[in-house]
């Protein structure tokens, strides 16, 4: 699953967009080996673009710790689509 579009899935919004990010760490609790992180870049459809600073912060709310986010951002990718190791 990617985690990843938090800005458009949101009712509440930036910065904390709280009410999708409860679904997220519920996710990364539970799976964290199956997670990938995006940023959805292009961002097609959307007028106002994300501040990427502050969705990275919210990765770090939603996986705090270091090696749970590794996982998420690298390892699991590298897994997924047989990426050499980092």
């Amino acid at each position: 699953m990617k985690l990843s579009s938090v800005y458009q899935d949101s009712k509440i919004g930036a910065p904390s967009y709280s009410d999708a990010g409860k679904v997220a760490q519920a996710y990364v609790r539970m799976v964290p080996d199956r997670m990938l992180w995006g940023t959805d870049w292009p961002h097609s459809g959307i007028t106002i673009l994300p501040d990427y600073d502050a969705l990275f912060d919210i990765l770090v709310e939603w996986a705090k710790d270091g090696k749970t986010r590794q996982r998420i951002v690298t390892e699991n990718a590298e897994n997924l689509y047989g990426f050499s190791k980092s």
